[in-house]
């Protein structure tokens, strides 16, 4: 999506990249947390971790799903109902773009399920 030329034209698919930015920074910080954990044999179960977990899942959880949404709006607004759609591999990369962001949407909720069952079980 950021490949194309009229990619800063549209405030929803600006948003997508901000938030699947901010998503990648903290998947990554949560696998270093784990590799971490892992090396030095800790267990990850203190419930103020767990916490803040739950919160910063639900919390990318829920900017991704409203990137998602918004942008898959605006695909749909722009490119088929007002017929915008001038160069034919663009709106692909759009439309690739928004549908794996509702992928990725899916996979966070599950993430953020199973945490928040860590929490309760814990």
């Amino acid at each position: 999506m950021a490949s194309t030329h009229s990619f800063f034209n549209f405030t929803a698919f600006c948003y997508l990249i901000a938030a699947m930015g901010l998503q990648v920074i903290w998947s990554f910080g949560l696998a270093l947390i784990d590799a971490y954990a892992i090396v030095q044999k800790k267990v990850l179960h203190s419930p103020v971790l767990i916490s803040l977990f739950v919160v910063g899942d639900w919390v990318t959880a829920t900017l991704s799903l409203a990137a998602a949404s918004a942008s898959a709006g605006i695909t749909t607004l722009y490119f088929y109902d007002l017929g915008h759609c001038s160069v034919d591999n663009e709106c692909q990369k759009y439309q690739a773009s928004v549908g794996l962001a509702i992928c990725c949407c899916f996979t966070i909720a599950t993430s953020s399920l199973i945490m928040l069952w860590l929490l309760a079980s814990g």
